[in-house]
């Protein structure tokens, strides 16, 4: 690594960001297109959250394990294999007729997403050992981190508008192919950094967990709440979590070290994590549905839409995030950004179904990106500032396992609490949109108290201003 001049690891610094971005992007592209997929596909209304969930729920549960497997085997070697997968697995998704082979193409690319977006952290802290280029770094991957979701759902509409569907799967092949040969070119081979091995039960436990919890719950308006298949099914999860825990503290090399969350900041930033996923998933995935389903918008004009955000998240995540938490503080700057989230969610908990764009939907995006922008970075750094350097990265995992899973379950939560709503309104006589913009209004405002929990949760943290500025000092 050391090889490299700095013209040549600010490139390969790109490559990595475009690998990123490309997974990224898949969290939430599909958003503005669900409801040509429903209809293309026949989807419920509740099944299409597993559109979203595969791919979520197969990235987080194998982001620690694609982190080892790097320790392992060597992080250039499996960031290709990553790519590999991944971009193989958008072809299949592109081409898919039928509901079975597009959930199963999008865990697919969930592990391959998982696996590039492990490595990919680690093969940054390796380019850039001094601490003045590395925070650099550290913004711009914050920066692909953080607004990738939201650039996601304006591409989504992009392409949903001019072709179909199909193309905000099929984009990725010529782009996997180009981050694929980059990466030969541009990233030095690296040796394995142990010898050790791996967590199999750990990995399987806790993704068996996650996956049995998410489905009872987007099942259980369907089947009932109390019912043998959901009380079935959430046991199952909490005795799957339990043997995790177990199997983490009795494993030479486990998955999730447990000792990481007795660092205060670090147990508390994964909460935070946790929260905040399920605020942000709330926006896009609820926002993208009602813009489109009661609003009528096109997929362009939703897409569209998000343009405000992505902009405003743009400039705070490069230029003003880290000034801001050097002139304020990781806690203060934190609370802020999830205040605004909160903010603005709640805003869209009042949208009527005759919504005007700049009375009701505009200053919410505003909020949103302002509250995202803000936020990202102070958490990251909350997250490794207890840590010894060379477990910055291992932090970092937990965090971002943390927020994926969060976003997973919450979107689960949320789902089944508009379709909750929508079914009680319905049953009252209600018309179908009014029904329908009833339901978001409840996940818009269970959103909102997530995000504000979350806020209230950076008071716990325990970072000095001097640390803040040690960190991000340039």
């Amino acid at each position: 690594m050391d090889a490299l001049n700095a013209r040549a690891r600010w490139i390969a610094l790109m490559v990595l960001c475009l690998g990123d971005l490309m997974i990224v992007l898949d969290t939430t592209i599909v958003n503005v297109a669900l409801p040509s997929i429903r209809t293309s596909l026949g989807f419920s209304e509740v099944s299409l959250v597993w559109v979203v969930n595969a791919y979520m729920l197969t990235f987080g549960g194998f982001l620690l394990l694609g982190g080892r497997l790097g320790d392992l085997y060597g992080n250039r070697k499996l960031f290709l294999i990553g790519i590999a997968l991944f971009t193989l697995a958008s072809l299949a998704c592109g081409l898919a007729t039928s509901q079975l082979m597009l959930i199963a193409a999008r865990a697919v690319q969930g592990i391959g997403g998982a696996v590039v977006s492990a490595v990919a952290l680690s093969l940054l802290m390796n380019l850039f050992t001094e601490a003045g280029e590395r925070a650099k770094a550290m913004g711009v991957f914050g920066f692909v981190m953080a607004g990738g979701g939201s650039v996601g759902v304006l591409l989504g509409g992009v392409l949903t508008g001019a072709f179909n569907w199909h193309w905000i799967f099929l984009v990725n092949i010529p782009i996997g192919i180009a981050v694929a040969l980059l990466s030969l070119k541009l990233l030095p081979k690296d040796e394995p950094a142990e010898r050790g091995r791996l967590d199999i039960m750990g990995t399987i436990t806790i993704t068996l967990s996650l996956m049995l919890a998410v489905y009872a719950i987007v099942n259980g308006n369907s089947v009932g709440w109390v019912s043998g298949q959901t009380l079935g099914f959430l046991t199952s999860a909490v005795l799957l979590l339990g043997v995790f825990l177990w199997t983490e503290s009795h494993v030479a090399s486990p998955l999730m070290p447990l000792r990481l969350f007795a660092i205060r900041n670090v147990s508390v930033a994964s909460m935070i994590g946790v929260l905040w996923s399920a605020a942000m998933f709330a926006w896009f995935f609820i926002s993208a549905l009602y813009l489109q389903i009661v609003l009528g918008y096109d997929p362009l004009k939703v897409g569209l839409s998000f343009l405000p955000a992505n902009v405003i998240m743009a400039i705070f995540s490069v230029w003003l995030s880290a000034k801001i938490v050097m002139r304020f503080g990781v806690r203060a700057s934190l609370a802020t950004g999830l205040s605004c989230a909160a903010l603005g969610l709640a805003l869209l908990s009042l949208a009527p179904i005759d919504g005007n764009f700049f009375v009701h939907v505009l200053p919410s995006m505003v909020l949103l990106g302002l509250g995202a922008g803000m936020a990202f970075n102070p958490l990251l750094l909350a997250a490794m500032s207890d840590v010894d350097k060379h477990e910055s990265g291992l932090a970092s995992g937990v965090v971002n396992t943390s927020f994926m899973m969060g976003g997973a379950l919450g979107l689960a939560i949320l789902a089944s609490l508009a379709a909750y709503r929508t079914e009680m309104l319905l049953g009252g006589g209600a018309e179908q949109l009014t029904a329908l913009t009833g339901g978001y209004h409840v996940a818009f405002f269970v959103g909102a108290l997530f995000a504000a929990l979350g806020a209230l949760l950076a008071s716990a943290l325990r970072v000095s201003s001097a640390s803040s500025e040690h960190d991000l000092k340039t």
